[in-house]
């Protein structure tokens, strides 16, 4: 009688695990698709982020050239000052790079 118990113990755990083993199938299928949905959705946010930022800074452009300009007249004009500032800018990214570790 023994043997009859562990055998339908046996059998029992064998439908267990084909019943978990498709369960999980159709989990890892929903998964999947949900991800899929995800990633399809997050690519395109990037995309529209992309487009309105490359639309703006196109827009911006001749501004920024323009002041570019300037700062270069003003640079030729002042070297002194120029480099005063480049030491001050350095410096403050320095301090930020070390304060961080």
């Amino acid at each position: 009688m023994a043997s009859s118990y562990s055998t339908l113990s046996d059998i029992d755990l064998e439908k267990q695990v084909a019943a978990l083993s498709r369960e999980l199938a159709a989990l890892r299928k929903a998964v999947s698709r949900r991800g899929g949905a995800y990633y399809e959705d997050g690519r395109d946010a990037a995309l529209d982020t992309y487009s309105d930022l490359a639309e703006r800074l196109r827009d911006a452009m001749p501004a920024i050239r323009k002041q570019g300009r300037v700062i270069e007249k003003s640079a030729r004009d002042h070297p002194a000052a120029a480099v005063a500032v480049g030491l001050v800018v350095l410096g403050l990214a320095a301090s930020l790079l070390f304060s961080r570790r």
